[in-house]
């Protein structure tokens, strides 16, 4: 905001803001490329050289393809020729499968008891092999109750115990640790999430692959490639088919 002086009154003039032009998200192709010349890359990835941006624009005309700035910033900027659709098909792929293979890592809780039984301890170990296999962290807490608190080595040798009895599946990323009445253990899994969820799915689709629909069974029984059992049994009348 400035001020001008008219006539002995200050005026104050605003600025009209500037309107920022909007962000290539994607490259420049074609009639896009407004420079003189460029460096032609070849659609095998052959180096043509610098060419002029009029010539290179006839040379994928001919060859039934794009051409796509991929470095812009070069000088002169760097071009090649390519079926644009298909790659920006491939590029869409390859990031819609690597979202889908990214996994976050999740902090699961399994509390104890420090007089815990048997039949629990061995329930509440499953589940913290469940979730190691899953590829999660596990975070274990062992709650004291009275004079409990002022045992705090059993609830240590209760914590060693269940790692040692998941060292197959996890390791002990934050040693037992006592904090008012709890104790905690976090245990992280020997394999990593992306891992884990990339084999569950392999096991999922190899289990639906081994499934026969019913109208795929119905198919086999009718033409015979599986025995149907009726239940009958077959009578010997102990004649002979003459030949």
């Amino acid at each position: 905001m400035r001020g001008v002086i008219c006539d002995g009154l200050v005026l104050l003039c605003q600025r009209r803001p500037q309107l920022k032009e909007p962000a290539i998200t994607e490259p420049r192709i074609n009639d896009r490329i407004r420079v003189a010349e460029v460096r032609l890359i070849g659609p095998d990835g052959e180096q043509v050289g610098v060419v002029a941006t009029s010539v290179a624009l006839r040379l994928a005309q001919d060859a039934e393809l794009d051409l796509v700035e991929v470095a812009p910033d070069a000088r002169p900027p760097v071009c090649k020729l390519m079926d644009f659709g298909k790659f920006k098909y491939e590029a869409d792929m390859k990031a819609r499968e690597a979202r889908r293979n990214q996994a976050n890592t999740v902090l699961k809780e399994m509390r104890f008891r420090l007089k815990i039984d048997d039949h629990d301890y061995e329930t509440k170990k499953a589940s913290v092999v469940k979730f190691l296999n899953g590829g999660d962290k596990v975070k274990v807490m062992i709650m004291f109750r009275g004079r409990e608190q002022s045992r705090p080595e059993m609830g240590t040798r209760l914590l060693q115990r269940l790692a040692d009895d998941v060292a197959q599946y996890g390791t002990v990323e934050s040693m037992p640790k006592q904090d008012g009445r709890n104790m905690t253990m976090v245990l992280g899994p020997v394999r990593r999430k992306a891992e884990a969820v990339s084999e569950q799915r392999k096991r999922a689709q190899e289990i639906n692959a081994s499934r026969l629909t019913k109208s795929e069974r119905r198919k086999q029984t009718e033409t015979g490639s599986i025995p149907v059992v009726t239940g009958e049994t077959p009578v010997i009348t102990g004649e002979t088919e003459a030949v």
